[in-house]
């Protein structure tokens, strides 16, 4: 039996903060003590970890990641071995990925095929969510079996038409059938269809540099997008919907609007949208290229009403949507054409110091903090007990984190496998220094003592928030 105590920190959970010791059995949350109780009643431990002047924090869940992701004929740089022990550097310690179905092929082919690329790398657990690029009949027959074996969210496109892209009818099928299956819809809201007609205007007129990617995919299309989605999941009979990556204020009331009327209707915004603007997809010559992901980088307006969106709780989670592409040899293939840029950006590093500059800034509480990035995630996906949370039979995922520690974003310090930040020269308050991983230490004292192949594949229930 092995046993840890952590003791002397604050620890805080999307429901309380209290002066308290953490007791871990076996690799799961025994008990929350008074401090120094449980020396005073015997409990003795091999391990005691001091966290005085610290947080006592859940390990957080990202529950939108894209490791080793195929896109624009290239794929994602981060590989399930790289990209879940630079989670692990920020603080997170369960990802929830994305498994792609090939047109033509079967669910469980593209199932099998990320199963194979994470087993055995992953230095933090991991989930699966489903990628819908085919709509078939025995693909909803496939829904069924991949739901009861804990793979109940799937993902379909309003974007990308000809790669992921699925029509109306497509979707209404796949929402039919989740609602029969108690499986959750998750969107890419943006109209495909019309945002390729203003991408190629605008490369006919010559307008061909990073900034015009988020000129021609326009916040009403995104918020267009949102609303049809919200009306189609209502006709096949409200399964959950869970739009990803909002980054509209047009969007966000859309979604306000849904949960008004009762509908379970969620969705996640990221950091990118939190604290990057489309200024700097006009950086001089390609620069912009390193900030290109759709849904994309909005102004400050939109960026405004996504933090008024996550105190309102309209937005539930903040989660990174984390596709790094290199600048050199990745973002350069849309050299000339905006359109052939790798869509997406590196953030699983630094979801939960960026989030936390958010409390040092007054934007929002500690304990909205956890629920934003640990809690809610956990209890949309079916994790919650488990997960996103420090209370007695939870895994023993836990952080010490120094709320006054302070440090600069950098590609020259951070563990992604990416050549850029995103974030680069950013100064942040607030920063891991040791992470557990089912009461193992994968980060301690700043130093990465996690192996690849400790993480494990964690079946996910239906939606918390529903049941």
């Amino acid at each position: 039996m092995s046993r840890t105590v952590i003791r002397g920190g604050l620890v805080v959970t999307a429901a309380d903060e209290l002066d308290a010791d953490v007791l871990i059995e076996d690799g799961r949350v025994a008990a929350l003590a008074a401090r120094g109780s449980a020396e005073a009643a015997g409990w003795t431990a091999g391990t005691v970890l001091d966290a005085t002047g610290r947080y006592v924090i859940p390990g957080g869940v990202d529950a939108h990641t894209h490791m080793e992701m195929p896109f624009g004929g290239t794929r994602a740089a981060d590989t399930f071995a790289t990209g879940t022990a630079a989670a692990a550097w920020g603080g997170t310690t369960t990802v929830v990925d994305f498994a792609v179905q090939e047109r033509g092929r079967a669910l469980r082919e593209g199932l099998d095929a990320w199963h194979a690329k994470a087993a055995g790398q992953c230095a933090v657990d991991y989930g699966f969510h489903m990628i819908l690029a085919d709509v078939r009949d025995d693909v909803l027959r496939e829904m069924r079996a991949l739901t009861a074996e804990g793979v109940p969210s799937f993902k379909l496109f309003m974007a990308y038409p000809g790669v992921f892209y699925s029509d109306d009818g497509q979707i209404l099928r796949a929402m039919q059938t989740a609602a029969e299956n108690g499986a959750t819809v998750m969107v890419h809201a943006e109209n495909g269809i019309a945002i390729d007609v203003l991408a190629a205007q605008a490369l006919a007129a010559g307008r061909r540099d990073p900034r015009h990617h988020g000129e021609v995919r326009r916040a009403l299309l995104e918020a267009e997008a949102t609303h049809r989605a919200i009306q189609l999941a209502r006709v096949a009979g409200g399964p959950p919907l869970y739009v990803v990556h909002v980054s509209a204020r047009e969007a966000v009331a859309e979604i306000a609007r849904a949960r008004d009327d009762g509908l379970p209707v969620f969705a996640e915004t990221c950091p990118q949208y939190l604290f990057l603007t489309d200024e700097a997809m006009a950086a001089p010559g390609f620069e912009g290229a390193k900030y290109v992901c759709s849904t994309p980088l909005r102004s400050r307006e939109h960026q405004d009403a996504l933090w008024r969106g996550l105190r309102t709780d309209d937005l539930q989670v903040v989660s990174t949507d984390h596709c790094p592409f290199c600048f050199a040899g990745q973002k350069d293939l849309g050299r000339g054409d905006f359109t052939r840029i790798p869509n997406g950006l590196p953030g699983v590093e630094h979801r939960m110091d960026l989030l936390h500059q958010a409390v040092v800034e007054g934007r929002i509480g500690r304990r909205r903090w956890i629920e934003l990035a640990c809690a809610a995630p956990a209890r949309m996906f079916g994790l919650y007990g488990r997960k996103g949370t420090l209370a007695p039979g939870a895994d023993a995922d836990v952080v010490l984190y120094d709320p006054a520690a302070t440090h600069t974003l950098s590609a020259t310090t951070h563990h992604m496998n990416v050549d850029y930040s995103a974030y680069e020269g950013r100064r942040v308050t607030g920063r891991v220094v040791t992470v557990l991983s089912r009461g193992e230490p994968v980060v301690l004292d700043r130093r990465f003592v996690g192996r690849a192949g400790h993480g494990r594949f964690v079946p996910r229930g239906s939606c918390q928030y529903t049941a």
